[in-house]
């Protein structure tokens, strides 16, 4: 019940000030276990995209901070992350990392609509970067279809070092399911992992439209 008030809530209050366009939304599957790889401008990235997918939860995972908090403040700050589908992790090194990955592919292997970022953290620049094979890990020991998705405009509504977000329009865009779940066997697993990313991230840059990086995204982010 908490989780339904909360999202309508937020829902009516993002179309109201911020005008967003979203696209492709059936392309995400009603039931069933779903990856969907998008790229990464803005903390609310994290919000606005469960919030696109209107017919069903979709999982993300967020810092532990943001649970551990004390207070009047730490409660509501919990209780909001948690019922928006929020995953407490540690992922300030290679452990939390793997961590991270072993707790969403946890919700998958359940049929559940998780939201990961391959670049790993938000773009300082906005460019679009290197993507990491976490993406092509959980797909093939899921078997779950990855969805490529763009966001676009979310670095205006939460630019990096603000602590509130603003009204500003947005788009995001779904792309058509992949299917990694074959077709890679051949190759050894490091490769394939490379290959299956790499495919991930030419599907969001056809939608994006950034200007790509050569390397991997080394900032710190949410």
């Amino acid at each position: 019940m908490l989780y339904g008030a909360l999202r309508k809530t937020a829902s009516v209050l993002a179309r109201t000030l911020c005008r967003p366009t979203i696209e492709g939304r059936e392309n995400v599957p009603d039931t069933g276990a779903v990856l969907l790889a998008s790229n990464h401008l803005s903390f609310v990235d994290s919000v606005v995209i469960p919030l696109s997918v209107t017919q069903r939860r979709v999982r993300f995972l967020a810092k532990s901070d943001y649970f551990e908090g004390t207070g009047v403040k730490g409660r509501v700050t919990r209780t909001v992350f948690s019922s928006l589908g929020a995953m407490p992790v540690q992922r300030d090194d290679a452990r939390g990392a793997m961590l991270s990955l072993e707790t969403m592919l946890d919700r998958l292997r359940e049929g559940e609509a998780c939201v990961i970022y391959p670049e790993g953290t938000r773009s300082q620049d906005g460019r679009l970067y290197r993507g990491r094979t976490g993406v092509a890990l959980l797909a093939m020991e899921s078997k779950a279809p990855v969805v490529p998705v763009a966001v676009t405009g979310t670095q205006d509504v939460q630019p990096i070092g603000a602590s509130m977000p603003r009204p500003r329009p947005f788009s995001i865009r779904f792309g058509k399911p992949l299917d990694f779940s074959t077709g890679y066997d051949h190759l050894a697993p490091g490769k394939a992992r490379r290959e299956i990313t790499d495919r991930v991230m030419d599907a969001i840059h056809a939608m994006s439209g950034q200007e790509r990086a050569e390397g991997y995204n080394s900032g710190r982010g949410e």
